[in-house]
């Protein structure tokens, strides 16, 4: 007698925190492949004080998670630049968007821009205008967001499906895009 596998499904919800502009993206990964539900950006730039942004930031999280009911969090972690004041606002949006997913228990997974850029475009390296380009050719949608914050949101998802894909048993790992792509030649239309 032979038994199927049951579907293995996911939803991912991947958020790039800002305080001017919040980017977001939700996939769907149902036995390895990954499909977009949605992606967007919540704009705060409206907004001049900080703890409004901050209250913006949860509220919205929270509302992403009611609807969607993913069955993780994915976000990318602050990076230090120049200015130790945008990396201490970064770090609060961050963190408020963290306790709207513990509001939730939800479980939270943390990349780094340089771990979220290798993992889509084989360049730690990329611009933002690159890793959109790629993930409109893995997820196959044509229309370029307005702001870019919500393929990065999207980023952080697609992201966290790849490491988990590759974690699992029997799934091979890639050193690079131009090693997956290889391997998977199919999968590049």
């Amino acid at each position: 007698m032979i038994i199927k596998e049951k579907a293995k499904e996911r939803l991912i919800l991947g958020i790039d925190p800002g305080t001017a502009i919040m980017g977001y993206g939700l996939v769907q990964e149902i036995k390895g492949n990954v499909g977009l539900v949605s992606l967007g950006v919540v704009k705060m730039d409206h907004l001049d004080d900080h703890p409004l942004k901050l209250k913006r930031i949860f509220e919205k999280t929270v509302s992403l998670i009611d609807q969607y009911k993913p069955d993780c969090l994915a976000i990318e972690a602050p990076f230090y630049g120049k200015n130790v004041q945008v990396l201490l606002k970064l770090g609060r949006a961050q963190g408020v968007a963290i306790a709207a997913a513990l509001s939730r228990d939800i479980p939270i997974f943390e990349y780094s821009p340089r771990k979220i850029k290798q993992s889509i475009t084989g360049n730690g390296n990329a611009g933002k205008e690159q890793v959109a380009s790629m993930l409109q050719r893995l997820l196959k949608f044509t229309e370029t967001p307005q702001y870019l914050d919500a393929t990065d949101g999207l980023a952080v998802a697609v992201c966290h499906s790849f490491q988990r894909n590759m974690s699992e048993p029997g799934k091979k790992s890639y050193s690079g895009w131009e090693a997956f792509v290889k391997d998977n030649p199919a999968r590049k239309k």
